[in-house]
């Protein structure tokens, strides 16, 4: 069938659906026309802006006759249609062009979620596919796309993370671009793009004079070995796609020049037009970072591609881009890979890549560099075995040491099981919902504490001045206190070690109780007066509570420049230490075997350790930070302090003298409110940290500063921006800690998450529903709680 034929069927239908030819679409038939006349390549560019709802299904009926017609290729184009179309019609348009389908590009389309599902679960067969919309906030693309070969979704700027297997039926793609998303997990993102058997260009920022991923027509060097990329041309089958030639697709009208060399582009008037469309319509990530700089700029600075200054060759930067070393984990990650944004990548880099990212990042925890297999390890175990080969002898090492064996496998097995998945569990303590019989209210969680002891207990304090002890492992729920009158938030909880029923518990009202969970209801929404709660002398503006290692006395600071010393067994205050600091304290901390050292951080940047045996005047030493310090805390064995200072500065000193023993490097923000909060986790071996601006949590090696992994705290529900409030790590599981969280809208929410490293969220929510397959046949008339 030639062009005339398809221009009848579409006139026929016209009439059968009674509307007039649309003259667009006459023009694009017209166009094809001269096209074949000329022995040109046949292609029809739909224009969407150009059509009607009406002029829709009769275009369907003459492309579903297009794979008997001399049509080589369909493009379907939006540049922000003035009718609103409807999205079936559209989907079914895209459809009916069958493998003559080329490009779409739908950047300037107000996109519905119902929309974008059937799009992504479906699939098309088109080659570039071009999407920018506000709804994709994860993607799952798990539709047919094999013949995709490029697809673009910069400044999606919702879209936060990436699906395991979203590119699992992409097994042509070789070009993706994520400009100005909200990506930002550099291990879960890489884990999914080393999947795509065929990526060779990458990019999640973009150089100032590029529209499309490949490298820079404009840099020096380098091109000789990427000559097949540098064309932007690769061939898939009988058809070859010239992405550079794509270029007028995806360029705006006013930047685009008619010349005969098509990869040719004004470069000032483009630069301009950058510059306009900055100027016109700022990043709604403009403010996310403020003083990093993204990585490529760091590392090329030699590499001027634009021409002008280094601040203006990076554009449009995703978070990811932000972390340290963000290219050489990429490269080294991505061996396949060939362009990143819009860099080539050479041989000699990805051999500098493997070196960086081999002294800065942990691949799997206590320097395994490979993943093993759980049941060889068990095996392993059995016989006595360690696996560790000496020389050039083919014979196993014996393990005779039985305390050392123990270690060594059950480190291997940690390292097995946390290389199982990229995606750990995650699953809130309070997974359980309870509504209050005289008003309908939820409990808020505001501070907490993992049981000293009792591996299944967790206690947090509310927002509203509760007291609640629930088994973390079942959910049941073991104490409630809810003090008539007492409206006040908790800010300090510690349990007692030696008497495992008791804690003392805080008040942001000055306020200092000791309660006994065995005196406290099981029960939630009994309203107690506090029976069985001892009473201590106010602390006012209190922010934090710390017991000593014998049970005797415990330290209460605040928003003042001292802290006081409290006898437990009168209830007397003992002591008020005045002047520690220059500015307030945020926490004292005993340390946690010796009952008379301790240490305090403050905002005026100082970290002080103190001996109650020598009165408290002079501190032992002071150690100083360059911002404010949030916390500080001892290492379990005491030989290090783990200090926190404001946006991420996080540092470890030697406990005897203050030095510093690691600097852990995290990224800063630039934010003066970003309070970070560090504690350790698997004893002394890791450290896991956390910032109330940032949904992330950073796990480092204590003794090395090298970075095991980040995990990002996602919310279950849309719109909802998550930020890590406090965090702490399992006393008793290894690589398992519980954040507390807060969502700012539409409506604030405060919620404690389970982290566990060492299992996947698939086995996450095969549990969750074991659990609630428990829960229904318990006999228990425990309660409920959801925070």
């Amino acid at each position: 069938m030639d062009v005339s034929s398809l221009l009848n069927c579409y006139l026929d239908s016209c009439k059968r659906h009674e509307v007039c030819p649309n003259s667009a679409v006459l023009s694009w038939f017209s166009e094809a026309k001269v096209q074949k006349s000329c022995q040109e390549k046949c292609n029809i560019v739909v224009s969407l802006n150009r059509l009607k709802n009406d002029d829709i299904p009769p275009l369907i009926d003459a492309f579903l006759a297009l794979d008997l017609s001399d049509i080589d290729s369909v493009d379907v184009l939006d540049h922000g249609s003035t009718c609103v179309l409807n999205e079936e019609h559209i989907l079914s348009l895209m459809n009916a062009t069958k493998l003559k389908l080329r490009v779409i590009d739908l950047s300037s389309t107000s996109l519905k979620k119902d929309f974008l599902r059937d799009l992504c679960h479906v699939g098309l067969p088109c080659r570039v596919l071009k999407l920018r919309s506000n709804n994709i906030q994860k993607l799952d693309m798990v539709g047919r796309f094999m013949r995709l070969q490029t697809l673009n979704l910069d400044f999606c700027t919702s879209l936060t993370s990436l699906q395991k297997d979203c590119f699992s039926c992409m097994p042509n793609l070789m070009c993706l671009s994520m400009c100005e998303t909200r990506v930002a997990n550099l291990w879960t993102t890489t884990e999914v793009l080393a999947e795509i058997p065929s990526l060779l260009e990458l990019r999640f920022q973009n150089c100032v004079c590029c529209k499309d991923t490949g490298p820079c027509n404009l840099s020096s060097g380098e091109k000789g070995s990427l000559n097949v990329i540098n064309t932007c041309s690769y061939s898939a089958g009988e058809t070859t796609i010239g992405l550079l030639s794509l270029r007028e697709s995806f360029m705006a009208p006013e930047v685009h020049r008619k010349t005969d060399n098509s990869s040719k582009v004004d470069e000032r008037k483009f630069l301009g037009y950058l510059q306009d469309r900055s100027d016109g319509s700022p990043s709604p990530l403009h403010n996310l970072r403020v003083s990093p700089k993204p990585q490529n700029e760091v590392q090329y600075k030699s590499k001027n591609v634009s021409g002008t200054s280094n601040k203006d060759i990076w554009h449009h930067p995703s978070p990811i881009c932000f972390e340290k070393h963000y290219r050489a984990y990429m490269v080294a990650s991505l061996p396949r890979l060939a362009v990143l944004d819009n860099l080539p990548i050479t041989k000699k880099e990805k051999e500098t890549s493997k070196t960086i990212v081999s002294e800065f990042y942990e691949y799997l925890p206590y320097k395994h560099n490979r993943k093993k297999n759980v049941v060889n390890i068990l095996q392993k175990r059995e016989t006595g075995t360690s696996g560790v080969h000496y020389g050039n002898s083919s014979k196993l090492k014996q393990t005779y040491c039985y305390g050392k064996s123990q270690c060594f496998f059950s480190r291997s097995l940690s390292a097995a099981r946390f290389g199982s998945s990229m995606w750990p569990s995650l699953h809130p303590v309070s997974s359980f919902s309870h509504i209050y019989k005289e008003e309908n209210k939820r409990l808020r969680p505001r501070q907490f504490e993992y049981h000293p002891s009792n591996s299944s207990l967790m206690a947090f304090g509310t927002l509203d001045g509760e007291i609640v002890v629930v088994n973390h492992e079942t959910g049941n729920l073991v104490g409630y206190n809810s003090s008539i009158g007492m409206t006040n938030s908790v800010l300090g909880l510690c349990w007692l070690k030696k008497y495992p029923s008791k804690l003392i518990a805080g008040f942001d009202n000055g306020c200092l109780k000791l309660f006994d969970v065995n005196h406290m209801p099981a029960k939630l929404g009994d309203r107690s007066c506090g029976s069985g709660a001892v009473h201590f002398e106010d602390f006012e503006q209190l922010t934090s509570v710390h017991v000593n290692s014998t049970d005797d006395q415990f330290l209460a600071s605040g928003y003042s420049k001292g802290v006081a010393l409290y006898d437990i067994s009168t209830g007397k205050r003992l002591q008020v230490f005045t002047n520690m600091h220059r500015e307030p304290i945020n926490v004292a901390k005993f340390a946690h075997h010796s009952p008379f050292m301790f240490a305090t951080s403050s905002f005026d940047k100082d970290v002080k350790m103190w001996d109650l045996r020598e009165k408290p005047e002079n501190p032992c030493y002071t150690a100083s930070s360059s911002r404010g310090n949030v916390m500080v805390c001892f290492s379990p064995d005491d030989l290090y302090l783990l200090v926190s200072a404001i946006d991420n500065e996080v540092k470890q000193l030697s406990a005897v003298d203050g030095r510093l023993h690691m600097n852990f490097n995290i990224t800063s923000t630039g934010s003066a409110h970003n309070y970070t909060r560090s504690y350790y986790m698997n004893g002394r071996d890791y450290i896991i940290s956390g910032s109330c601006d940032e949904h992330a949590v950073r796990i480092c090696c204590a003794q090395t500063g090298r970075r095991l992994r980040d995990v990002y705290i996602e919310g279950t529900e849309s719109g909802k921006s998550i930020f890590v409030q406090s965090l702490r790590g399992d006393p008793f599981r290894p690589f398992n800690f519980s954040v507390l969280t807060s969502t700012m809208r539409p409506t604030a929410k405060q919620e404690i998450i389970k982290v566990n490293l060492l299992a996947s969220s698939h086995d996450a929510d095969e549990s969750s529903r074991d659990q609630g397959q428990a829960h229904r046949s318990s006999s228990l008339s425990c309660e409920v709680i959801r925070a």
